[in-house]
Parts: C-alpha cells; sequence; structure tokens
C-alpha cells in the first residue's frame, strides 16, 4: 500500500519500522519539527524523522496542516492510507479524507477507555489490570473514531516506560496485520457510555500526596516513571521517586519509619527502591542513603 506515515516520539518508532519492513510503500513522512534539547539548545530531531531518514524516507515537519497548502501538498501524495501514531498535530477533516482509506490511528489503550493525550499514564494511576492497543479510524473528534482492532496486555507492576515500550511493538505488529487484509476488519463503533479521558500530565501532579494511601502511591510512582517522575521535597531538595514498594508501617503521613527510608501514607506505607537527585544519575535507596542518612522520625514534603 501507499502509506503517509505520521508521528513523533520513539512510541511510533517501531510502527515505522515495521511497515517499512514489511514491504509498503512508505510514500512521505509526517513529523514534529526538530526541538532545541540538551545544554547546548541545539536542533534535534524527533525520533521519527531520525528513523526515517536512516531510511532514506522523505521527511516534512510542517508546523500546522490547517493551511490549504500543506492540505493540498498532503493530498497529492495520493496514499492509500496514512497512519498516525503519536504525531502530536490535529488532523483537519482535509487531511483525514485525504487518503483512500482515512487515516488509521494507533491509540495506546483499550477504547473507549483512555482517550486523549496520557492513556498509559491514567491506566497505570487509576490501578486498571489491563491495557492494549487499539488500530482505530480517525475522525474530527478526540480518539471517538471507529474501531478495526485490539490487542490487550496485562498492566502488573510495569511503569510508563514499560509499558511504553511494550505498546509500540504490540501496536506495530497489529497496524501490520490490519494492512495486510485491511477490508476483512470491520469497523465497530465506540460506546460513548464506557468513555473516560486522559488528560496531559500536569506538572503539579507530580508532587507526591503523603495523605493519599499507599496503594495509589505506588501506582502514582510507577505512572510518572520515568517521566515526568513522581517527587517529593527533602528538606528542601527535590527528590524524583522512580520506583517503590508498599510495605507495612503507619504514622503521620509523610514520616521516615525506619532507617530503609519507609515512609508514612494516609494508610500504609511505601518504600522508595529507586531515586534521582537533581542533577544526578538515577540510584537504589541503599546508594541514596549512603550518600544521605534519613534518620527515623524524619518529615518529608
Amino acid at each position: 500500500m501507499r502509506i503517509i506515515f505520521m508521528g513523533t516520539p520513539d512510541f511510533a518508532v517501531p510502527a515505522l519500522a515495521a511497515l517499512h519492513e514489511a514491504g509498503h510503500e512508505i510514500v512521505c513522512v509526517y513529523t514534529q519539527p526538530p526541538r532545541p534539547a540538551g545544554r547546548g539548545k541545539k536542533l534535534r530531531p524527533s525520533p521519527v524523522q531520525a528513523k526515517a531518514e536512516a531510511l532514506g524516507l522523505e521527511v516534512r515537519s510542517p508546523k500546522s496542516l490547517r493551511n490549504e497548502t500543506a492540505q493540498t501538498d498532503f493530498a497529492a501524495l495520493n496514499a492509500d492510507v496514512a497512519v498516525v501514531a503519536a504525531y502530536g498535530l490535529i488532523l483537519p477533516q482535509a487531511v483525514l479524507d485525504a487518503p483512500t482509506h482515512g487515516c488509521l490511528n494507533i491509540h495506546a489503550s483499550i477504547l473507549p477507555r483512555w482517550r486523549g493525550a496520557a492513556p498509559i499514564h491514567r491506566a497505570i494511576m487509576a490501578g486498571d489490570e489491563e491495557t492494549g492497543v487499539t488500530i482505530m479510524q480517525m475522525e474530527a473528534g478526540l480518539d471517538t473514531g471507529p474501531m478495526l482492532h485490539i490487542v490487550r496486555t496485562s498492566i502488573a507492576n510495569k511503569t510508563t516506560g514499560d509499558l511504553t515500550a511494550e505498546l509500540a511493538e504490540l501496536g506495530a505488529g497489529a497496524m501490520v496485520e490490519v494492512l495486510a487484509d485491511l477490508d476483512s476488519y470491520k469497523a465497530e463503533p465506540q460506546d460513548d457510555g464506557d468513555t473516560t479521558y486522559a488528560p496531559k500530565i500536569d506538572k503539579a501532579e507530580a508532587r507526591i500526596d503523603w495523605s493519599r494511601p499507599a496503594s495509589e502511591l505506588v501506582r502514582h510512582v510507577q505512572g510518572l516513571a520515568p517521566f515526568p517522575g513522581a517527587w517529593f521535597a527533602l528538606e528542601g531538595e527535590r527528590i524524583k521517586l522512580l520506583a517503590a514498594e508498599q510495605v507495612k508501617g503507619s504514622g503521620e503521613a509523610g514520616t521516615v519509619l525506619d532507617d530503609a527510608l519507609s515512609i508514612a501514607c494516609g494508610t500504609g506505607a511505601i518504600r522508595p527502591l529507586r531515586l534521582q537527585r537533581a542533577g544526578k544519575p538515577a540510584m537504589s535507596s541503599e546508594d541514596f542513603l549512603r550518600g544521605r542518612a534519613v534518620p527515623q522520625g524524619t518529615q518529608i514534603d
């Protein structure tokens, strides 16, 4: 098939690679423009652009698809289908309608649960037992289009980082499967009554609220790892908490209960497993405590 691929972050790279390997003709790759990154703030291409250039594919990085010129250029590619994976721009109706079979999206949830920008984070933080990838026909609404194929996986104790990598591979395989026999997949409308939304993670959410139950805080940590990272303040220093486990214990919320850095929550307690000080690499709690003692009774903010 003649495919336009539209994606930006690491999540989209396996799908681009899989479609190319499957022998499809990828006539163009659309991605977000390069962004300043690193200490020197040099422009860095997106992971999708880097992969596309390595494969010798044409890359376009328009800032918007709302203008007539961009839409005309898109339609002129005469694609059979556009494959979208975390692209990051709204697709106007003219773009959605241009390919023969429209635009198909790789969405990282079991729709209609977790429509929106942060479905992986939200599924973990909410305590869902499973999630997955939905291949859907795109329409003007936010992740409202009919579904063609769903692949499921257990969340277990995975972090957002773990799950993002897993769902990227599952989504790539699912899209290749669908495009191999597109006519055999019948679009199924979503049940809007079962809808939940996954808004973008707000920076204020990352700070740990020790008044919450320990079980919720473990999921909070897992859902925000590795980025943006849940955090707390220790004597004015901001510490990221990248992994934690629930342990026995009780006390005033935010109080250190023992020499292993177990911390009382609203209900129960958690023990940090992996932490990161500002400007330092992530480390185990044992290494953290070797560099900075935190006595029992210390109050964590």
